[in-house]
């Protein structure tokens, strides 16, 4: 059963290192993140399972150990998700970024419990993505999610897909849901709209949809924020 949840933004620009002098710009995203981590921490689950948008290449289950890197962003880093068995790293498990990215905060919050990955197609339709959220709910007596993804990336005309004028209500709308936990909002997201918003988060909060059905749990919206274009949500749920 789902006893708790993170919603954070996946951007490789999270990790210092990979922004360089822009780093600080983010300082308010990656410290709400940080809290939100925190209660997944207080919940003590006895499995946490990161959940982020992934090519198709990317899909499918990580096990712990598993490593990523953010050699592709020109930085020299390397990431893994927890601890494979006696300490050794996962064979052949190439995290996508945006779990490298939730490696990198679990690395930072000094995350110790047992953890796992699911990279999500981001063409996921929604009837899958909540009947995915379901199955890792029953992965374990008490399950924790941390749910990677990201907004429009369509705010302004700087943003990496130009500015849409339907950005800013998508971003707000998904914001809304999820920092209250209106998980009925969030399984009626438009997912061709959200393609044409190029959002990555789509399809992995519904999953988290999927996963929080009969849970009760309540929402808090930790950040919102549009910093280079791109909408950038934390929200924890407990």
């Amino acid at each position: 059963m789902l006893v708790a949840a993170a919603v954070c933004p996946c951007p490789p620009l999270l990790v210092p290192e990979v922004a360089a002098g822009a780093g600080p710009e983010l300082d308010g995203a990656r410290n709400a993140c940080l809290d939100a981590l925190g209660v997944l921490a207080a919940a003590r689950p006895d499995l946490l399972i990161v959940a982020g948008p992934a090519a198709p290449d990317g899909r499918g289950p990580f096990p712990p150990g598993s490593q990523g890197s953010f050699a592709g962003f020109g930085v020299d880093l390397s990431v893994r998700l927890g601890e494979g068995p006696d300490g050794a790293p996962a064979p052949e498990s190439r995290l996508p970024a945006s779990l490298a990215v939730g490696a990198w905060l679990l690395r930072r919050a000094r995350w110790n419990g047992p953890v796992e990955g699911l990279g999500v197609g981001e063409p996921l339709p929604a009837d899958r993505c909540l009947r995915a959220g379901a199955d890792l709910a029953d992965r374990a007596e008490r399950v924790a999610l941390l749910v990677m993804g990201d907004g429009s990336a369509c705010r302004t005309v700087k943003a990496p897909g130009y500015l849409d004028e339907r950005a800013e209500d998508f971003d707000a709308a998904a914001a809304r849901a999820l920092g209250s936990a209106d998980i009925a909002a969030l399984s009626a997201l438009d997912e061709s709209l959200a393609y044409e918003l190029k959002v990555s988060g789509r399809a992995p909060w519904q999953v988290l949809a999927g996963a929080a059905e009969g849970a009760g749990l309540g929402g808090q919206l930790l950040y919102e924020d549009a910093p280079y274009g791109v909408g950038y949500v934390v929200a924890a749920w407990s």
